[in-house]
Order: structure tokens, then sequence, then C-alpha cells
């Protein structure tokens, strides 16, 4: 069969797809040209794609044989699910496996905004570090502070367990409320929403790309923290008002924000670069040689599986389909 595959992957990854189909693959170390995609799409039956390809109706109407789209990403909000699952073509992703990566660099971003790392290390390669002088660079303590995770999934719990060894106190909201049992060894703390924000030294978000969570940080909820606190963003840009969140920064509402997402990546809010309290990233939560090997790899299972008239291991729409009949 043929297989359109939109970035590139390890060598020993793309030979599993090559030894049975016809593989496109695009080998450029950016996302696929929009205009390259839709033409390339018409005779493929498999896509593996790329959480920056938007896999819309559009798209799909243009893709008749089209059977499996395995997303390369544990997101799926850059793919119209409805009018895939209408077509009859299977969706994957790749959940678990970038959940201790993702949970290190939200928990690196923690310390980055709390002790200022990128800021002393720009005045240190600028050669301004001309000595040591007692109200230089403070910053805050993380040990003993409080913790407010939004959202406690795969990454929410494991972000939990690293604060434990910082002595952290950690409170969460998210959908529904743990199991006591759970809550006990996770040795986190059921709080509202409205609470956590109010209470928390530092806010990290873990949560999906829904309607009900896109802006879920806008201006009213930054006015409730408080004004020493941080916000933490490694799940979706649209989650956070980015507009709200310069003005915040800007106005010191917050003390500070640590971002690897962005509102419309790659671009910026506009003077959100230019702050002196915000930790900018590139989007690397996943980006470990051993997790994004792993991404790769099980998004070739799943697309072979799709391939193969079977339900993928990470299937996202079996049950609409299955109901659809």
């Amino acid at each position: 069969m043929k297989v359109l595959v939109t970035g590139r992957l390890p060598d020993t990854i793309l030979a599993l797809i090559e030894k049975n189909h016809e593989v496109d693959i695009n080998t450029q170390d950016k996302p696929m040209d929009r205009q390259k995609l839709l033409s390339k799409i018409g005779d493929k039956d498999g896509l593996l794609c790329m959480i920056t390809d938007c896999i819309d109706a559009t798209l799909l109407n243009q893709a008749p044989n089209l059977k499996i789209i395995a997303n390369y990403g544990v997101g799926f909000n850059n793919i119209d699910i409805d009018t895939a699952t209408a077509r009859g073509i299977l969706v994957s992703n790749t959940p678990g496996v970038l959940t201790d990566s993702t949970a290190d660099l939200a928990f690196a971003l923690i310390l980055a905004t709390a002790r200022k790392l990128i800021e002393g290390d720009r005045i240190t390669r600028a050669g301004e570090f001309k000595f040591w002088a007692p109200l230089h660079f403070l910053g805050q303590d993380v040990s003993g502070k409080t913790l407010g995770i939004i959202g406690l999934g795969r990454i929410g719990r494991a972000v939990a367990r690293r604060a434990a060894a910082f002595d952290m106190q950690v409170i969460y909201c998210g959908r529904q409320r743990l199991e006591k049992d759970v809550e006990k060894t996770l040795n986190v703390t059921y709080a509202d929403f409205k609470t956590l924000l109010k209470t928390s030294d530092f806010v990290s978000l873990h949560v999906p790309l829904t309607p009900q969570t896109n802006h879920l940080i806008g201006q009213n909820e930054l006015e409730q923290m408080k004004p020493t606190a941080y916000l933490i963003n490694t799940s979706r840009g649209p989650v956070v008002d980015e507009k709200a969140l310069f003005k915040a920064l800007k106005n010191r509402v917050i003390r500070g924000a640590g971002m690897d997402v962005y509102e419309n990546e790659p671009e910026l809010t506009p003077g959100l670069s230019e702050l002196d309290n915000v930790v900018l990233l590139p989007h690397i939560g996943s980006a470990t040689i051993e997790t994004r090997t792993k991404m790769a790899r099980m998004a070739a299972e799943n697309l072979l599986a799709g391939l193969n008239s079977k339900i993928p291991p990470n299937c996202l729409n079996c049950k609409a389909l299955y109901d659809k009949g």
C-alpha cells in the first residue's frame, strides 16, 4: 500500500514501514508544506502525520483511499476526527511514552523560572558577571512551596511525584476527583479551581485541548493567582490566553511563567519574547532521544495495524466507528 510520512523518522522505524509498503516521506527537518501535503495525499492508503499538520476536511476529502491516520504525538487537535470517522478512517496517537520526558521538562521550567536560570546564563555569557553580591539574581525557593496541578492524568501525576522530592505541598483539580487511596499514594490534595489558583505558588497545566479548556487561563484566572506565583504550561498553547498572559507578566500581576507551547505556535504574542520574567522553549516536552524513538515506533505500529485492517493499539475513534457500524 501507499503511505505518506510527513516528518523524518529514525531509519530503523522507517524500515518497518518500507518492508511491505511504498513510502513517500518528508526528509526535511521542517513541517511539510501544506500544498505539497494536499498534492501527495490523493492516492495514499496510510498517513503518518506530525502534530504540525492540519488534517482537516479539505485534506480528507482528497484522500479517497485513506484507511489510517497515525498521529506522531499524544495531542490530536490537529485532526478533524469527526470527518475522519464519517469517512471510516481510523485515527491513532502516541500516549503514555512521553509522560516522564514532559514531566521532567515541566519541573525544569519550575526551577528555571523560580531561580532565574535563563537570565543568569544570558548575563554570564555576555561577560556581565563581574562579582558576587548578596542581592543579585534573587529568585524563589521551590522546596516547601505549593504546587497546583490542573489535570492529574499521566503527566500531572508524574509531576506530582517529582514535587515530592522537593517537599512541595501538591494540590490538584480536574474533571473528577481521584479515589482517596490514589490521593494518599501521590500525596496530593484536591482543591476546586479557584482555590488552587489563589493558593498555589506554581500552577502547572496538564490538560488536553478541548472546547472546555480553550483559554482555561485568561485575565480573570491570572488575576486570581498570587502576585508571587508562576504559571507553567507544557500542555497545549490555546489553554492559555496568551495576550492576557503577556499583560499579566508585563504588569507583574504574577511573578513569572514558563512556556513550552503557544497559542498560535510557532508565532508568539508580540512583546512576549521581550519580557524578562518568562522562560520560552520551542515545544520540546517530548524531545529526548528515547521518547521520540518510542513515539515513532508507536506511530508506525498504529499505522501498520490500520493498513492490515486491524485495530491500532492506540485508536482514538474505534468505538465511534464500531457504533457507526
